[in-house]
């Protein structure tokens, strides 16, 4: 890929560090088989590295087309294609869930009392397709809401993020367990996008995969994204690996093997595409364009805004709201929450460097992005190591991109 940092503000020697980083400290180290980074700032690629194995077992490099399993990054792109239908004047954010879900509308929560007794009320209000998005729902993730299957575990990252046969049957079967608190009053991570999945389907009449190919991934050129890889492009489809208790790499899922070879049923709108560098480098750029990209409007400029806008309310931060012992794929300090991903309220607050509005997510196998509109700024990280969270590649990376800036 063709870079030039110093048209856009950047010093490319300073950049460069980027790269000594992660291949001494994690690729060299053994800690990682490989990783890109790309940096984008005012619509100009200002920095990419390709570093080590997509496959270390084959000596595959990776390369610039590689494909990998991004999981929860899926859920940003499930956001924009259930908001591409509110332009339309399809439905409202405050709207019941239960308006496109009736089986929803009988729907409890259950209250565990200070005995430790639990009983099932009618929650405070509805619960709105806005909660959803935001993960205040009530639902949470795996069997009767329990958190528990947050990303999927090392050991399952073949088994795809599979919870249901279909979109159809989770909500059929989410609409017969209990929440885990009323609506809008905490964050937990969950199927909520997963759930929007099923209301793009409703809403549109269209298979969810096939909407998100005309209104997304068509129009951006987003050619390698999709919930499976095709036979002929194997070659580039990332191993996937975790750490053993020795701290050594771990196969977990060959991409020769790998069940997103097949076709899926569940198509998994909070955890389940694949894409390259390049492809979600377009989307992220999309969304710091104002939803546009080479004269292709996918959203409009105030609904990008509307959705990177902290929702939380009072103003709050996903700390304040956070249940006790959740997870999410950033830190929750100084953070707000919009409609899929989380906003930073500015780097005195979170204690990282930054700026107020930047907004970012990540996925379960270490994959990141950001983008910071005060800077006109993308940064897309990708890498297949299970749990994210093992490494803190987003604050590293953050450190050093913005010590780039000269201007």
């Amino acid at each position: 890929m063709k870079t030039n940092a110093s048209a856009v503000g950047l010093d490319p020697v300073r950049l460069a560090r980027i790269d000594e980083h992660l291949r001494r400290r994690y690729v060299e180290g053994g800690k990682i088989a490989g990783c890109q980074v790309a940096v984008m700032r005012r619509g100009v690629l200002a920095h990419y590295c390709e570093i080590g194995y997509a496959d270390r077992e084959r000596k595959v490099a990776v390369s610039e087309d590689t494909i990998w399993r991004i999981y929860s990054m899926t859920k940003p792109i499930t956001a924009v294609a259930l908001m591409t239908l509110y332009e339309r004047g399809a439905f409202a954010l405050t709207d019941p869930v239960s308006r496109f879900l009736p089986g929803w509308a009988g729907l409890e929560v259950a209250e565990v009392g200070e005995d430790g007794s639990t009983r099932l009320v009618r929650p405070a209000r509805p619960m709105q397709i806005r909660d959803l998005m935001m993960h205040m729902s009530g639902i949470g993730y795996g069997e009767g809401n329990a958190d528990l299957e947050v990303a999927p575990l090392a050991s399952r990252a073949g088994a795809r993020f599979r919870v249901d046969a279909d979109l159809a049957s989770m909500t059929e079967r989410l609409s017969r367990t209990p929440l885990r608190f009323h609506p809008g009053t905490h964050w937990l991570y969950s199927l909520g996008l997963d759930v929007c999945g099923r209301l793009v389907e409703i809403i549109s009449g269209i298979r969810f995969d096939e909407y998100l190919r005309r209104e997304i991934f068509a129009p951006l050129g987003m050619h390698d994204t999709a919930f499976k890889v095709n036979e002929k492009d194997v070659g580039r489809f990332a191993a996937a690996y975790t750490r053993s208790y020795r701290k050594e790499l771990v196969l977990v899922d060959d991409p020769a093997q790998s069940v997103y070879l097949t076709e899926p049923t569940f198509l998994a709108g909070g955890g389940g595409l694949v894409s390259t560098i390049g492809d979600y480098l377009r989307f992220a750029e999309m969304m710091r364009s104002g939803g546009q990209l080479d004269g292709t409007r996918i959203l409009g400029r105030k609904t990008v805004q509307l959705m990177t806008t902290n929702h939380l309310p009072g103003g709050g931060t996903m700390s304040d709201f956070a249940l006790p012992g959740s997870y999410g794929e950033t830190g929750f300090e100084g953070r707000g929450f919009g409609l899929a991903m989380a906003v930073s309220t500015g780097p005195a607050a979170t204690g990282v460097i930054g700026s107020a509005g930047e907004y970012m997510w990540g996925g379960a196998a270490s994959t990141t992005f950001w983008v910071d509109p005060v800077e006109d700024l993308v940064v897309v990280f990708m890498t297949q190591l299970l749990p994210s969270g093992t490494f803190n590649f987003a604050g590293q990376l953050k450190s050093l991109v913005y010590a780039a800036l000269v201007d």
